[in-house]
C-alpha cells in the first residue's frame, strides 16, 4: 500500500502502525522521554482522539443487552457459578506484538476494572461509547527514613506489611467518546481503577509492552487502605496507602470476537 492512500487505510490500522513506531524503544522507568518518542506519542494521541465506535464496527450496547456470543457460565464452572449472565468485562483482541497490545474492553452497566498496575508499561485508553470514571495513581518510592511528610503506615499483621505500597492518588476524571485519550507511563498514572458510569461502556486500549509474567510484567491488584494526612484535602493529589491483593472474586474478564477492520503489521 502506498503511503499516500491513508484515506484507504482504516484508522485502526493507522493507529496500530503508529503504536509500532512509537513503542519501538520507549523510555524505561525513571528515564526522561526523548523528543522523538514524545512526537510519536503525540501523533498516536491524535489518531486515538479520532477513533470512533463505528470505525471498529461496534454498536453501543444498551444496559439490558447481554454480550452476543457469550453464553451464561454453566453450573459446573464452580468458581464462576455466582456470576449470572457472563463476565462483567470482556476483551476484544485486535493485535499484539512484542512492542504493544491493542484491543477493546467492554464493561457492562455497573462494572469496574479494579485498581491494578502496569509494571514498566506505557498505555493509552480511548472511550468509544458510554462513560468511564478513571482513578489514576502513581507509585511512590518507599519513604526515606520515614520523614514527617509521610502519613504513618496503617497497622497491619506483619505478614501483610510487605504488600503495602505508598502511592499518590493523582486524579479522578470522567471520560466519554468526546474526551481525548487517557495516558499512562511507567512513572505516571501507572495504576488505575476504571468504573462504568450510567450504563455500559467500551474503550480502546493500547499497552506497551504487553503484560508478560515471564518478563516481570504481571498484573497486580490493590485496594486503597488509608488516605494521607487531612491537611492535603485541599490539594488535588492525595497520598494513599495501597495493599496488594489477589484478583477480586467478583472481577473476571471474558473474551469476545473483534468485529472491526483487520490489522496487518
Amino acid at each position: 500500500m502506498m503511503p499516500g492512500d491513508s484515506n484507504m487505510t482504516s484508522i485502526v490500522q493507522r493507529i496500530a502502525r503508529q503504536a509500532l513506531v512509537t513503542f519501538r524503544s520507549p523510555p524505561r522507568v525513571g528515564e526522561e522521554a526523548g523528543k522523538s518518542f514524545l512526537e510519536n506519542q503525540s501523533k498516536l494521541k491524535s489518531l486515538m482522539t479520532e477513533v470512533r465506535a463505528a470505525d471498529l464496527k461496534l454498536a453501543p450496547r444498551r444496559g439490558d443487552d447481554s454480550s452476543p456470543g457469550v453464553s451464561p457460565p454453566l453450573p459446573y464452572h464452580h468458581h464462576h457459578h455466582h456470576h449470572h449472565g457472563g463476565p462483567p468485562v470482556t476483551y476484544m483482541h485486535i493485535c499484539e506484538t512484542d512492542q504493544f497490545s491493542m484491543g477493546v474492553f467492554l464493561l457492562k452497566s455497573g462494572a469496574s476494572i479494579p485498581l491494578h498496575d502496569h509494571p514498566g508499561m506505557h498505555g493509552m485508553l480511548k472511550v468509544l461509547y458510554g462513560k468511564v470514571r478513571i482513578s489514576c495513581f502513581d507509585r511512590l518510592e518507599r519513604p526515606a527514613g520515614g520523614t514527617q511528610a509521610a502519613a504513618a503506615a496503617p497497622a497491619l499483621p506483619p505478614t501483610q506489611m510487605g504488600s503495602l505500597r505508598r502511592s499518590l492518588l493523582r486524579s479522578i476524571d470522567e471520560y466519554t467518546e468526546e474526551s481525548g485519550p487517557c495516558v499512562l507511563s511507567p512513572d505516571q498514572d501507572n495504576l488505575h481503577r476504571i468504573d462504568a458510569v450510567d450504563g455500559p461502556t467500551a474503550f480502546m486500549d493500547i499497552l506497551a509492552p504487553p503484560y508478560d509474567p515471564d518478563e516481570d510484567r504481571d498484573c497486580h491488584y490493590y485496594k486503597v487502605l488509608a488516605e494521607g494526612n487531612a491537611r492535603d484535602t485541599e490539594q488535588k493529589e492525595k497520598e494513599v496507602w495501597l495493599l496488594e491483593i489477589s484478583q477480586p472474586a467478583d472481577f473476571w474478564c471474558g473474551g469476545e470476537p473483534y468485529p472491526g477492520p483487520e490489522v496487518c503489521l
